[in-house]
This record gives C-alpha cells, structure tokens and sequence, in this order.
C-alpha cells in the first residue's frame, strides 16, 4: 500500500520509526517531511500528506505532531482526506470501522512507544464496514460539497 507520512519536529522521531516499521512490512512510504527536528510548521506538512491521500487512489496517509490536533484539523480541511487522531488500537479499529478514515493522526507524546505498531497495524488491516456507516460517511461527503443541513 502507498501511505503518505509526514511530521512536525515534535513528531520527526516517531515518524523515522513508523516510516522503518512500514517500510520492512512492504509498504511503499513517501515521506514528504519534515526531515530534521528543527522546528517548522505543521500546516504545510499535514496539507502535502492529505492532498496526496485525497488524489491518490487507495492510499492512506500518517501524520505525527506532539499532540495530533493540529495536523488533524488541517487534514480534515483537505477534500476527500478523512484524518482521525487516535491514542489507541481501539480508536483505529473504529475509525476504519465506522468512518473510512484514509489518514491517522498520532500525538507523539500520547502514543505508547510499544503500543504504536499494533495501532498501527490496526488501523491498516481494519475494513470499512459500509451499511449505515456509509450513509453517514456519505452525508460528510455532502457537506464537502456545499450541502447544508
């Protein structure tokens, strides 16, 4: 699978081991930054990743800053990206589950070190469920396109 990954220098470490981890399961990784921990803005980096999820079919997105609200609200404002900031393996599961979330968002400092690959994991192998999911996954979609309810 193609995942976009991408971190502030809060998240910059995490991101090195994620992007590893994925790498050694046979996931092609593009990472598109940050690439030391000096510090930067985390907009630009959360924008890149979601705009790559969003024109790329199929591909899912991961993104790390200190505590995951940031990059989470820029990548919600990115058409067709559906980022959810997770601090555990259950909240992966139904992120996947019940919304179709195409980009994880990590909080460097909330995500237990030894708990990150089986999140991880989680969120990558989990379906979507569809049925009444859909329809309100759907009704999200509507509103990215102007629908007012």
């Amino acid at each position: 699978m193609k995942i976009f990954i991408g971190a502030d220098h809060r998240g910059f470490q995490l991101k090195k081991e994620i992007s590893a981890f994925l790498a050694t399961r046979g996931h092609d990784v593009v990472d598109v930054g940050s690439f030391n921990e000096e510090s930067c803005d985390y907009p630009e980096l959360g924008f890149k990743v979601a705009s790559e999820v969003a024109r790329t079919p199929g591909a899912r997105g991961i993104l790390v800053c200190l505590t995951g609200i940031g990059h989470s609200i820029v990548a919600n404002k990115v058409k067709g990206a559906y980022a959810a900031l997770c601090y555990n393996k259950e909240a992966a599961a139904l992120s996947r589950q019940h919304n179709d979330a195409n980009v994880l968002v990590l909080g460097a400092k909330f995500v237990d070190q030894d708990e990150m690959r089986e999140l991880i994991l989680t969120w990558l192998n989990t379906a979507f469920e569809g049925g009444r999911h859909l329809r309100r996954v759907n009704q999200i979609k509507d509103i990215e396109n102007g629908k007012k309810f």
